[in-house]
């Protein structure tokens, strides 16, 4: 028997959605936030020469500020009021999950509930600002030393540089919570893809036109266009998988009444930790070569080091990997806690068949994740080294960063299954309304 959960979301469509107003508000505000975050990465901070900077940017784009270049949708690139995008926002929200697990009063505040919750929100915004600026106060100070960037340098340039970049990135954070509150889906990472999705019809563009004029063949174009959509598809199947652990509820007495025993499962997905191994693993790998291109003439081993560990070198591809592998594994053990989950579990009467509860349990969860993350961190590895291994070897012109895949499909995943399950509830409420209308007839 088809179950009416299983009915509604087969019925799930287009006509559906014309019918969800409260869904189409949504969509239009979140597209409308979209675009006034498009709109803040071509305002120029004050104070610099363009001209010069461009100059410079294209010497020191193959560091870290071209990650975050990507990132920001070209707003490093043009020196706008939104550079530093929603970067220290991620940071400061990763540093207080790390803190979680060493500080008991945070740990107590996570436990609280929702009151908790916004009190551990509210630290992270006053980090974000601490963060962001001294990222900007550092931006300013690095222009300043970089040629004639800044036509009047001194304190007044670092003190707008350091408000204007401050108060885009808490402009983007409140922008982000209102996309998460108001619009659909997740404020944050909805900024971040839409930043590199601005990107891509550019880079096609660009890639179009050197095929037009000889310098690719067409094979090649059509090549990198089918191993594009088989990535995609990988993500998408890998992004979806779990393994689910069978969880089994004893019968209970309530009263009179004798209620059976109940039976769920406790999914764990294959890639717990995300995006967030490859970010870190880019991040520290272009440490090195940011630092070079910024101090032009520096020691002899920096040199020696960048050119080690330049994009498509054997030991680039190594540290890669094992960045990405170490990441995955240290980022689940913070997300993922099993003695936790294995506590609720025995407090709810719930227990997995042959494993005692407690302990036990626990162990056994871990032993699980661990298996599974051995599988995700492969999977990141082999995503995020094929393009490198592609512009590396196949000399591919149009870098689509295995970062970047993941972020755009895992973004894209989570917004079609939040606006699925909206049409889900208003379909819901529709059948609810329409056999009450039957009642009151009868």
């Amino acid at each position: 028997m088809v179950s009416a959960a299983e009915q509604l979301a087969a019925n799930l469509n287009f006509g559906a959605l014309a019918k969800a107003e409260d869904l189409k508000k949504r969509i239009w505000f979140t597209l409308s936030a979209l675009i006034v975050y498009r709109l803040g990465t071509y305002i120029p901070m004050p104070g610099i020469n363009p001209d010069a900077f461009a100059d410079a940017f294209k010497n020191a784009s193959g560091g870290i500020l071209g990650l975050f270049n990507m990132f920001s949708g070209g707003a490093v690139e043009r020196m706008a009021i939104f550079s530093l995008n929603i970067m220290p926002y991620i940071s400061a929200s990763i540093i207080f999950q790390l803190l979680q697990t060493v500080s008991p009063s945070l740990e107590a505040l996570k436990k609280e509930g929702e009151a908790g919750r916004k009190i551990l929100n509210q630290y992270t915004r006053y980090l974000t600002a601490v963060l962001a600026a001294f990222q900007a106060y550092g931006i300013a100070i690095g222009l300043e030393g970089s040629g004639n960037i800044v036509p009047d340098p001194g304190w007044f340039f670092r003190i707008s540089t350091v408000i204007t970049l401050t108060g885009g990135t808490m402009f983007l954070m409140w922008l982000g919570e209102q996309i998460t509150a108001r619009g659909i889906g997740n404020g944050t990472s909805l900024i971040i893809m839409a930043g590199i999705v601005a990107n891509i019809p550019s880079a096609i563009a660009s890639t179009l036109e050197l095929g037009r004029q000889g310098a690719i063949s067409t094979g090649l174009i059509l090549t990198v266009i089918v191993v594009a959509v088989g990535v995609i598809a990988f993500i998408v199947f890998m992004e979806r998988a779990q393994r689910r652990l069978l969880i089994q509820y004893p019968k209970r007495q309530i009263g009179n009444q004798m209620f059976e025993g109940q039976s769920s499962h406790l999914p764990l997905k294959l890639n717990t930790s995300g995006v967030i191994p490859p970010i870190f693993a880019s991040s520290l790998l272009l440490v090195p070569t940011t630092v070079a291109n910024f101090s032009q003439g520096g020691p002899e081993w920096l040199t020696y080091i960048t050119t080690l560990i330049g994009h498509g070198r054997p030991l680039f591809m190594v540290l890669y990997i094992g960045l990405i592998v170490f990441f995955a594994f240290f980022y689940t053990a913070i997300v993922f806690n099993p003695v936790e989950t294995a506590d609720n579990l025995k407090k709810h009467g719930g227990f997995i068949p042959g494993i005692r509860p407690g302990e036990r349990t626990a162990e056994y969860i871990d032993y699980v994740l661990t298996r599974i993350t051995v599988i995700g961190a492969g999977y990141l590895a082999l995503v995020c080294l094929l393009p490198e291994l592609l512009v590396s070897y196949a000399a591919v012109p149009f870098y689509f960063g295995g970062t970047s895949l993941l972020i755009v499909v895992s973004v894209t995943l989570d917004t079609v299954a939040q606006i699925q399950g909206y049409l889900l509830a208003h379909q819901y409420e529709g059948l609810i309304k329409r056999s009450r209308l039957r009642g009151m007839r009868r």
